[in-house]
């Protein structure tokens, strides 16, 4: 049936359109005010959340250094007669959180300094490392040994003491060694190698660009002329030559055997060491203690918390990640080693 005429109690079309016009606008508001404040809650779980993460974070570090086991600088110096240990573990380098100069360096003085240190005990453990560092080390150990006169300085080689760490050993007073430890390799290396007739048989071509004759001296991808072989030779043989005079000043007439397999690379057992006078006697840090007469060792070994020591490497890897992009443009940097 019509509903013309239309009836006076029944709304007209256009005021009903007008009304869905009105809810759908007022459903439209709700909706954007809902995601709107769910916008805002999202940003403020985010803040909190990266919030309480810093928060967790300093936390943990705090609890992780409280919680050291390395004695405090007042609990060192207040300790009663002891035995001060520094160790020499990992691979020696710059950059290495196991053994590098700043760190031992710092240990060092604070082992010496300290009022009831009677002896102090490098702690070795290392097959060497950079021949810089284990200078550093051992240039150190020699003048605080001449400042210090009364507290003498042991070496104790554990299952390796070789190249850069023995370095550091020979400036010891004595060096104690287990018959079954690894002792010398008193050499320089820089390892290096050739790949050319790879690059030629994969169809790799070396647009290296240098404004030196020598700049891509070493370059893996180009063959080595015989002066460039001389003068890598020389640098060898001269860093060499320091590594053979530190150990003979450190040694001295202790050396009983002017052979110059000593300083060819070649190492030794404990025993062997023994012999040659490369090492002193047989013994580790227990007995020691026995033969001062002290019942009691302190660890001036700087130590990182995990938390530090995660973000030192996280750190190392960036810095080497950078590295290696700049000397993809600048050449390959040569590195030398105690090892």
């Amino acid at each position: 049936m019509s509903d013309w005429p239309p009836k006076p109690n029944n709304p007209a079309p256009q005021d009903v359109n007008q009304n869905k016009s009105k809810e759908w606008k007022l459903l439209e508001e709700v909706v954007l005010s809902s995601i709107q404040e769910q916008r805002r809650a999202r940003r403020w779980g985010i803040f909190f959340k990266i919030l309480s993460f810093v928060i967790t974070l300093l936390v943990l570090l705090g609890l992780f250094r409280g919680c050291s086991v390395n004695p405090t600088d007042s609990e060192k110096a207040s300790s009663v007669s002891h035995l001060a240990v520094v160790d020499i573990n990992g691979t020696i380098s710059s950059n290495s959180k196991d053994v590098n100069s700043q760190d031992t360096i710092k240990a060092l003085r604070q082992a010496f300094e300290a009022k009831n240190s009677k002896a102090i005990a490098l702690n070795i453990n290392s097959p060497g490392g950079s021949p810089v560092e284990s200078d550093n080390i051992w240039q150190e150990v020699r003048y605080l040994e001449q400042k210090y006169p009364n507290k003498k300085v042991y070496a104790v080689i554990g299952d390796m003491g070789a190249s850069g760490a023995y370095y550091i050993a020979s400036a010891a007073n004595e060096i104690w060694v287990n018959p079954s430890s690894l002792v010398g390799s008193i050499g320089v290396i820089m390892p290096n190698y050739g790949v050319s007739g790879l690059a030629q048989k994969l169809g790799v071509e070396d647009r290296t660009m240098t404004s030196g004759e020598n700049k891509d001296i070493l370059s893996m991808t180009k063959p080595i002329n015989h002066l460039q072989r001389e003068h890598i030779q020389s640098v060898l043989d001269n860093v060499h030559e320091h590594f053979i005079q530190a150990v003979k000043q450190g040694r001295g007439e202790r050396l009983k055997n002017a052979d110059p397999k000593i300083f060819s690379g070649l190492f030794w057992t404990g025993e062997q060491a023994i012999h040659l006078g490369l090492a002193d006697q047989a013994g580790n840090i227990t007995t020691l203690m026995r033969k001062l007469d002290l019942s009691k060792t302190v660890n001036y070994t700087v130590e990182y918390s995990p938390l530090e020591s995660v973000f030192g490497k996280m750190g190392t890897k960036i810095g080497e990640g950078f590295s290696e992009s700049v000397e993809q443009h600048l050449g390959t940097q040569q590195e030398l080693k105690l090892n």
